[in-house]
């Protein structure tokens, strides 16, 4: 059930069938103060100036329209330019019998597309840090979002396997001969890594060297691929296991890396050369986009390859557009990087057009977010600047659960201790990064984050458990609850129309990628049922009929919240 486009389409109707064409689009919000009205009509007075109406009159025309429909139980207009709904109360307990009955809580399908969606791509040869946490549950979140909407989502973790660090690695891990060693573990591997990135810059024949070794692994050199591939099991191995710990979604056959493409890339140089698009100049294979200027106000150009033959990050990207629409089918791909990749995928995207590998209906959409920062404000890193290990955060995430659960359940056997406090720990710091707007920078705070309350994931996640723990002793069986629910008081109501509300969130989430709109919609549903716990009697009502009602009431609301937190990939648990 999605209220507010059910009111907009009303009023569109209404404007229509009283001879009005030409109008911007109704803006409906939930009310804050619930005794002016349910839902609010915002713009009016815009709407009111389009079409040339005084704001009082065009009010009562829309009021005297839609009050007609039995859904409505009271519309007002309020100063300086506001209509105030009411619904009726048996038209919200007919819609949530639907959803109590449903086991998608009334959410229809939608038309399948097929939808990509580009998430967490970490770095070969280097444990996963912070920097990687956003794109990886935000990304994940929108799958499930989507998945659950019906569409054909194809996750892409698109990792960085292609480029001049293998040849650099593979140079230094010769020269320090460890390349028979089989067991190296990831952070060995990154540490070689630096090593070798030191040596490559101050060392210039180790530099040939290196350079040599990446065109002959790009050409298909058999011993520079079999170290390349045992360098990418590795790494990724690792990566499946913060995975794992996460509760993401991905896996190994979601993973294609840059080097998929590389059969692709000279068949691709040729026809953009040959189509105009791509011209060699100094033995370097360049676009020039006069969509974009550099500093001297002349066209961009973006190398494709390089002199040594040796191809770009932009050319792979390139491939993977043309890759992802002709045999994937995409109707639309998602982006979940940084701000900084935004440069270049909009110049991979617009050579892609003009080569006409992708046309110009594709949806192409780039979902940047902003960076986890300490209490100074600064990025969040160790003390001697470097970043923070991803799974050194997840580790001192649960130390901190088990000191919080000891405090309250000092008694607790060890295994349930530690099963609870991975599930609280890793759960509290992926809610604390999903519930912030993925656009803005955000301080990271452990004593926010664990806190049982506010927005978090301990209070949502104690919230379910709570409700759960009624429902489990009521002396009714969930089958056996075929009244309608009744709502008579103002509390009641408010969680009813909450309970309503999800579809529409999870639509949004759908088409915006920002889940900490669903994190908000969470909380507000946890307090609102607190509230009603706090007022309304559930297992001590002297009346069957209340006593049934309610209890819906508290079925409806964990449903809710129970299909809310898996779409956060968020784990619920029985006891807390």
């Amino acid at each position: 059930m999605n209220i507010t486009y059910l009111i907009k389409k009303d009023i569109e109707h209404t404007l229509i069938d009283i001879g009005y064409k030409n109008f911007c689009k109704p803006i409906i919000v939930s009310s804050k103060k619930t005794k002016l009205g349910h839902y609010q009509v915002n713009n009016l007075i815009k709407i009111a100036n389009i079409l040339k109406l005084d704001v009082y009159e065009l009010a009562k025309k829309i009021i005297l329209h839609i009050k007609k429909k039995n859904i409505y139980k009271k519309i007002t207009f309020s100063q300086p330019g506001f209509i105030n709904i009411f619904f009726c109360n048996h038209w919200i307990s007919d819609q949530l019998e639907t959803i109590f009955t449903s086991s998608r809580l009334g959410i229809n399908r939608v038309v399948s597309k097929n939808i990509i969606i580009d998430y967490s791509s970490p770095n070969i040869a280097k444990e996963m840090h912070v920097g990687h946490l956003r794109s990886t549950i935000i990304g994940d979140v929108t799958v499930r979002a989507l998945n659950f909407l019906g569409h054909n989502v194809i996750r892409a973790n698109h990792i960085g396997d292609w480029g001049t660090q293998f040849g650099m690695l593979i140079a230094y891990l010769e020269k320090i001969n460890v390349l028979k060693n089989y067991n190296l573990s990831l952070k060995e591997l990154e540490s070689y890594y630096c090593k070798a990135k030191k040596k490559y810059d101050i060392d210039k024949k180790f530099a040939e060297k290196s350079r040599k070794y990446v065109v002959k692994l790009q050409n298909g050199d058999q011993y520079c691929y079999s170290i390349w591939k045992k360098l990418v099991s590795i790494t990724m191995l690792e990566n499946y296991k913060i995975y794992n710990r996460l509760n993401v979604t991905l896996k190994k056959i979601h993973t294609i890396g840059e080097s998929f493409y590389n059969t692709m890339l000279p068949d691709l140089i040729t026809d953009l050369k040959n189509k105009k698009i791509a011209v060699q100049k100094n033995g370097v294979t360049i676009v020039f986009l006069k969509e974009f200027k550099n500093r001297l106000g002349q066209a961009m150009g973006v190398v494709i390859q390089k002199q040594d033959t040796g191809f770009l990050y932009s050319t792979i990207e390139i491939a993977c557009l043309k890759y992802r629409y002709e045999k994937l089918c995409a109707d639309r791909i998602i982006y979940y990087t940084d701000s900084r990749q935004s440069q270049h995928l909009i110049q991979a995207w617009t050579i892609a057009k003009k080569a006409n590998y992708i046309p110009s209906h594709l949806l192409l959409e780039h979902h940047i977010f902003g960076m986890m920062l300490s209490k100074n404000k600064r990025p969040f890193k160790t003390r001697d600047g470097n970043n923070i290990k991803l799974k050194a955060l997840l580790d001192e995430a649960i130390d901190r659960a088990i000191n919080l659960i000891k405090k309250k359940k000092p008694h607790l056997p060890k295994k349930k201790l530690i099963s609870l406090a991975e599930i609280i720990g890793i759960s509290a710091v992926k809610y604390s990064d999903l519930s912030k707007n993925r656009n803005t920078n955000y301080v990271f705070n452990w004593d926010e984050m664990l806190s049982f309350e506010g927005n978090t994931a301990p209070y949502i996640q104690y919230a379910y458990t709570r409700i759960s723990s009624i429902i489990k002793k009521s002396i009714i069986p969930i089958h056996q609850l075929k009244e309608k629910i009744i709502l008579k008081k103002e509390i009641e109501i408010t969680l009813a129309i909450k309970i309503l509300e999800f579809e529409e969130i999870i639509l949004l989430i759908s088409q915006k990628g920002t889940p900490h709109i669903l994190c908000k919609y969470l909380y507000q549903l946890a307090t609102n049922f607190s509230h009603f716990y706090e007022n309304c009697s559930i297992l001590f009502s002297k009346k069957i009929n209340t006593y049934k009602s309610r209890l819906k009431l508290s079925i409806l609301t964990a449903k809710t919240l129970k299909k809310g937190l898996n779409i956060l990939g968020i784990k619920i648990v029985k006891k807390m």
